[in-house]
């Protein structure tokens, strides 16, 4: 096997068991600080920047990339050096910032919190505390949101948060390190902030939008797979998975998102999709699903579970894959 210790330094699979076991028991304290915060307060410094420099459209579309680059580049580059650094100081150093970086990127913990948080806001507090909940987690206006809406978006942004935020990361880790997973999260930081198709970002925005769709496209699709899987383990449709996600998966503005959400609509029998609005701008989206179904609060529940599931499966397979590597 070559050597692409130049990529990576060692770490051990441990890690990454480790990393999985500290996001289910802690998660992403607020209070801490997080490398993701740092991505979000300089794509805001570097989105100033840009603005104050470009006058035309393509002047931002320029700037937008550059924008990109600079931020997803300076991530990869400055967890290499720390990885390397402290691997040169000890390797026992190394394994442990790499599982910091590993905990970092996960998101399991936090997507349950916030999902189970819209249920639980509206059980407590009605329609008007469940859409505050779920602005903390949507790019939609949830201002007008009917129950159904909340509940269909809340069961939407599980599947789609299973892949960017579980799988993505687990992807990257395995076949690049703590440092390539680490530059994903800049990937998907930045589409998040800056990567919609309203008048403010349409220009500013592309660029990081379509690297998110390129960097999505595998581990969306190995999501697909994860929540079939999980559907059939946890005694769910999962033919009616398999069946929704090959008919369906290709119904959503992105060429990504569709992907898991088909495979969650046709595991739990409800009907996702449908437009809707983001930044005051309607966006048109087609159905997925077989019935007409919406989602309840049961059903939000049983998409968190089946989150879990799939997460742990991908955290399985990467563990075999880091394993693997050192073996052969």
């Amino acid at each position: 096997m070559p050597d692409i210790s130049f990529l990576s330094p060692p770490f051990s699979p441990f890690v990454l068991i480790l990393a999985y076991l500290l996001d289910l028991a802690i998660g992403d304290p607020e209070n801490l600080p997080h490398p993701v915060r740092w991505i979000g307060a300089s794509i805001t410094a570097l989105e100033r920047m840009v603005r104050s420099l470009a006058r035309t459209p393509g002047a931002l579309r320029l700037g937008g990339a550059l924008l990109v680059i600079v931020v997803v580049g300076l991530t990869y580059a400055l967890a290499l050096i720390i990885l390397h650094a402290s691997y040169g100081v000890s390797p026992i150093l190394s394994q442990i910032i790499s599982l910091v970086i590993v905990w970092w990127s996960l998101s399991i913990k936090s997507l349950k919190t916030e999902a189970l948080g819209v249920v639980n806001a509206f059980k407590a507090s009605g329609i008007e505390g469940a859409r505050r909940a779920l602005s903390r987690i949507v790019g939609r206006d949830t201002s007008s949101l009917s129950r159904d809406g909340v509940m269909r978006a809340t069961v939407e942004t599980v599947a789609e948060n299973t892949s960017d935020g579980i799988v993505a990361p687990l992807f990257y880790l395995a076949i690049g390190g703590p440092a390539l997973m680490l530059a994903y999260k800049a990937v998907n930081t930045a589409d998040s902030m800056i990567g919609y198709k309203n008048e403010k970002y349409k220009d500013l925005g592309w660029f990081g939008a379509r690297l998110d769709d390129v960097a999505n496209y595998i581990p969306a699709r190995l999501s697909a797979i994860l929540v079939v899987s999980a559907s059939f383990i946890l005694g769910y449709n999962w033919m009616g998975s398999l069946r929704v996600c090959l008919r369906d998966g290709g119904n959503h503005p992105s060429p990504n998102s569709g992907r898991p959400e088909a495979a969650v609509a046709g595991a739990l029998g409800l009907k996702l999709g449908g437009g809707a609005y983001y930044g005051g701008v309607f966006i048109p989206k087609p159905s997925i699903g077989d019935t007409d179904t919406a989602p309840d609060e049961g059903a939000a529940l049983r998409a968190i579970r089946l989150m879990e599931a799939s997460a742990l499966l991908m955290t399985a397979l990467a563990f075999a894959s880091r394993a693997a590597m050192i073996l052969f």
